[in-house]
């Protein structure tokens, strides 16, 4: 038995996958496994795995016809040993202390099932663009701001594995959201959560990305939010935060979408959005605008006001909400 199996889904992965799995290799933290899990790819990405033979830390290599990368974490957890489960995507990478820092925690406290982290973006060859620190806007992990805040990045997260199993594991059915989900659902049963205030994965944006499909993305969280409150299971706690989760879901659909070109749909989501604010029409707009500068600044990149305020989009947008 090992305590912690990371696991990489990996579809088409040869150009960075090496690098995941070498930073793995290199972590401080030793009582490990790896298990990629090939999903159907018609690259090189089995020569790459397979390259680091069956020595101890080796890689175990499995495949499955192409199901999507839900049901690829899903058959790694049904392949690891280990009591904590760590997932990489295959084009990011592990800091060194990633998994010493986290299990440290977890292995404090028996009833913790999620350790949370901070992330570093970077651009295609690694270099750094910024430091997301999730800690400074949410400093309690509780149910209520999972819920609310979806501070999700799967790679900077470590899991008890006996949560995982109480939730059977991702909704396969999903394909950009299965992850905010799964952590959705963990919240429910008020799994407990805590933050390691450092910056433990490293995060590569690059054209390839599969996040860069923001129209289904937007859709899914939208799409999962709604599932979500319309549980009659909810307690009337957690049936309190369907206005704010579903705010925040929007807006943060809404600047996703401006990141890549889709205003019209932008529009779509933020008029959706004020059914949810709390603040008159004027301030909810500033609040967009405000949402809008800490997303980008959060991932090294600078809002661009003008542009937007000068698209037609927005303009209609305005006219909509104040009329």
């Amino acid at each position: 038995m090992v305590k912690v199996s990371v696991i990489i889904p990996a579809y088409n992965g040869d150009r960075y996958l090496a690098a995941a799995i070498d930073s793995i290799l290199a972590q401080t933290y030793r009582d490990l496994e790896i298990i990629v899990v090939d999903d159907g790819s018609t690259d090189n990405t089995p020569q790459v795995a397979q390259q680091y033979g069956t020595a101890v830390h080796a890689v175990q290599y499995v495949s499955q016809s192409n199901q999507g990368v839900a049901a690829s974490r899903n058959l790694g957890m049904a392949k690891a040993r280990g009591d904590y489960i760590a997932f990489l995507d295959q084009d990011d990478v592990f800091l060194p202390h990633k998994l010493s820092s986290q299990v440290g925690m977890l292995e404090q406290d028996d009833n913790l099932g999620i350790v949370n982290s901070g992330w570093q973006i970077t651009d295609e060859q690694g270099h750094i663009k910024a430091a997301v620190q999730p800690w400074q806007q949410i400093p309690d992990l509780t149910a209520a701001n999972l819920i609310i805040w979806k501070p999700v990045f799967l790679g900077a997260m470590l899991f008890r594995r006996s949560w995982l199993e109480r939730v059977s594991g991702f909704d396969i059915s999903l394909e950009q959201t299965p992850d905010v989900d799964l952590v959705m659902r963990l919240a429910k049963l008020d799994c407990p959560a805590a933050w390691v205030e450092q910056t433990t994965v490293q995060y590569r944006q690059h054209e390839a990305n599969a996040s860069k499909n923001t129209l289904l993305q937007a859709q899914e969280l939208n799409q999962i939010t709604s599932r979500f409150f319309a549980q009659s299971s909810l307690t009337p706690a957690i049936k309190a935060l369907e206005a704010k989760s579903r705010y925040q879901s929007l807006v943060w659909s809404a600047w996703r979408l401006q990141q890549t070109g889709y205003l019209e749909e932008m529009s779509h989501y933020l008029y959706g959005s004020q059914f949810y604010s709390q603040k008159c029409h004027t301030k909810t707009i500033l609040s967009w605008l405000e949402s809008f500068k800490n997303y980008s600044a959060e991932y090294g990149d600078k809002f661009d006001v003008v542009a937007l305020n000068d698209a037609a989009e927005w303009q209609s947008l305005l006219k909509r909400c104040l009329v």
